[in-house]
């Protein structure tokens, strides 16, 4: 599924514009959620692109999580600036953030052995072959996500995130704080998520 925003809305958005004040139509264009949440994550992932400067090597790109959704809803968008496409995927947190597995996050931490997930600004990093096969490391820019390689914070594909889960169980189960994925999704992920590209993520 993939929904479209126009380039004069990204640029909209980008600019800053108060959540408020954001025309109906950006709202109608965006994926199925709160749209006032996505767009106002999509103006802080704009503006964690200019304040990361040249950190960012990828820019007509970048990726949001939104955390203010539950999991059973994709939630991860992937934001062309160039065309205003959004492709939203299901994307699961970490179970640190869920303790009572409901299907929201309570709470995002940086903390070592939190198993949550955190907030903030992440440069994709390399790929490689790991525990839950092809991964992709991801290097906190923020405070609140600086502990992102110390705490192996990497995007990977998990068997329990896909329709299959939020079918029979309402929900995705949850990893330890990283970004998981369906193994479907996955390969456009770790494409459109390539080294030097901007993922951010938090509540609304």
């Amino acid at each position: 599924m993939t929904d479209s925003l126009s380039r004069r809305q990204i640029l909209w958005v980008a600019a800053g514009a108060a959540l408020g004040s954001v025309a109906s139509p950006v709202f109608a264009a965006l994926p199925a959620g709160d749209p006032k949440a996505l767009s106002g994550l999509i103006t802080r992932a704009n503006a964690a692109l200019e304040r990361h400067g040249d950190r960012i090597a990828v820019r007509d790109r970048f990726a949001v999580a939104d955390f203010s959704a539950p999991s059973w809803m994709p939630r991860f968008h992937l934001v062309d600036r160039a065309s205003g496409r959004v492709t939203p995927l299901l994307v699961a947190h970490g179970r640190g953030s869920d303790p009572a597995h409901s299907g929201w996050v309570r709470r995002l931490s940086n903390e070592p052995g939190s198993l949550a997930s955190s907030a903030g600004a992440y440069l994709a990093g390399d790929a490689y072959i790991g525990k839950h096969g092809q991964s992709r490391r991801l290097i906190g820019l923020d405070p609140t996500n600086d502990n992102a390689e110390a705490r192996a914070i990497v995007v990977h594909a998990a068997w329990y995130v896909g329709p299959n889960m939020v079918r029979d169980h309402g929900k995705l189960g949850r990893s330890e704080g990283c970004f998981a994925f369906s193994e479907t999704d996955l390969a456009l992920v770790m494409d459109r998520l390539a080294p030097g590209t901007l993922l951010y993520a938090d509540r609304a």
